[in-house]
């Protein structure tokens, strides 16, 4: 059973704590001299909660950091790593997500804070990766081999999937998640999506354990179970595209509507019929 507020160990030498505001699922995979930090969280402040935490729990430092995705509350705490010298992985089109997505966003919540109240974000230097991966690799960080595999467009187009072969252990970041509903907008691949997971699934084997940016712990069953739905979701969107269907007079099967809120579904659509040939 994953316990919010802790390290959890999902498999040997690797674990999982889910940390508020919104259960960001981030991840230590210990070596024989080194951690391996999954995902940095939304500020520097949350960031310094993971450095002092993992070295209470772990004892050991922290050689390297994996950014599952660009997505703010994944990427925010780069900054502190990377001022202590620890070299940050993630996918090569990270710079330009951010360039499109992220900064923007940031910029606009600190001219409006009231847009987002909840947002800590004044001490935030958007830092990407110092290390830009466009292929699959083995790294063998701290002492343990880490398969880092670049994704296609699905959440983003920044996604990658984290393999550690020997634990049999996978982060996927936002491409599942457990405690919601995935989410679209700020770059997300609706129609992409599916491909990703059938891709995936290809490679995670029965008794594997999957876990999601958002939520605790899955196995192969749940990957497929999501796959599903966003086969399902993709087929819609296609017939309204090629239909001609207007965004608002989409009507969206009911399997679907009972994974995703109303409000999800738009953001899905519009992202969809934004990334027509042509579209502005």
């Amino acid at each position: 059973m994953i316990i919010e507020g802790i390290w959890n160990q999902v498999a040997p030498g690797v674990f999982q704590r889910r940390y508020d505001p919104l259960d960001i699922s981030v991840g230590a995979v210990l070596g024989g001299h080194g951690v391996t930090i999954i995902d940095t969280r939304n500020n520097e402040r949350e960031a310094r909660e993971i450095i002092d935490e993992a070295a209470a729990q772990f004892g050991l430092p922290i050689v390297a950091v994996i950014n599952t995705h660009a997505h703010y509350d994944h990427t925010f705490g780069n900054q502190l790593f990377a001022q202590q010298g620890i070299p940050i992985y993630g996918h090569h089109r990270i710079p330009a997500h951010f360039e499109q997505f992220e900064k923007p966003r940031l910029e606009l919540v600190r001219r409006s804070p009231e847009l987002e109240p909840d947002m800590d974000w004044d001490g935030v230097q958007v830092t990407p990766p110092s290390h830009l991966l466009e292929q699959p690799c083995m790294l063998s960080l701290g002492g343990r081999d880490i398969r880092i595999i670049p994704l296609g467009a699905g959440h983003t187009d920044t996604d990658l999937a984290i393999h550690i072969p020997d634990a049999k252990t996978w982060f996927l970041g936002d491409i599942i998640e457990q405690s919601g509903p995935p989410m679209f907008g700020s770059g997300a691949h609706p129609m992409g999506w599916p491909g990703v997971l059938e891709f995936l699934l290809k490679h995670i084997q029965p008794g594997d354990v999957v876990v999601p940016g958002h939520g605790e712990p899955v196995g192969r069953e749940f990957v497929i179970q999501q796959l599903h739905c966003f086969e399902q979701l993709a087929a819609t969107l296609g017939a309204a595209l090629q239909n001609g269907t207007a965004i608002k007079d989409i009507v969206f099967p009911a399997e679907v509507r009972a994974l995703w809120p109303a409000d999800f579904l738009l953001e899905a659509a519009k992202d969809a019929y934004a990334q027509l040939p042509g579209a502005q």
